[in-house]
């Protein structure tokens, strides 16, 4: 099992026993991350919110280290400007001791089947009861066709006073 979670604005990959440099955490023995993603030894996938709301990660505080120096040199063409700074993170090593999901700790009874199964054939029933729809074509139908005579009405006459005004 791993899990994905997410400490000083960036995210890692860990699973029981890993050990870790961090950016540094305030004194504290032990440390709790809220993951972001749990992969299980089966393959199961938990990412939705609510799932991982109570899951959680627990790691161990080994100790503190400072990282390699970093040095800062600004520098401008022409002018004489130049800057010198350096900087040193200091991390924070911890150990993953658990991975804990809230299905781990219960394990499903015979009753929560029977109940679970019992919702499902509720639900199926429920889908199979659906009314079917009226069919609202037949008056859509009704009234094109009433239009269409309209204007086949309206061709005629316009056709008829055309031929009484040539005779005229």
């Amino acid at each position: 099992m791993y899990a994905i979670i997410r400490t000083g604005g960036k995210q890692a990959k860990v699973e029981e026993g890993d050990v870790l440099a961090i950016e540094r955490i305030k004194d504290s023995d032990k440390v709790t991350f809220t993951p972001l993603l749990v992969v299980g030894d089966d393959g199961t996938v938990l990412s939705d919110r609510k799932q991982l709301s109570g899951a959680k990660v627990v790691a161990e505080v080994l100790g503190e280290s400072r990282g390699e120096k970093v040095d800062v040199f600004k520098y401008k063409n022409k002018t004489g400007y130049r800057r010198h700074q350096g900087h040193r993170q200091t991390y924070t090593t911890i150990q993953v001791t658990k991975i804990e999901t809230p299905g781990s700790k219960k394990k499903a009874t015979k009753k929560d089947d029977k109940k679970s199964e019992k919702q499902a054939v509720k639900r199926d029933d429920k889908k199979s009861e659906k009314k079917p729809k009226k069919d609202s074509s037949d008056k859509g139908d009704a009234k094109a066709s009433a239009k269409k005579d309209t204007k086949k009405d309206t061709a005629k006459k316009a056709g008829k006073q055309a031929a009484a005004d040539k005779e005229a």
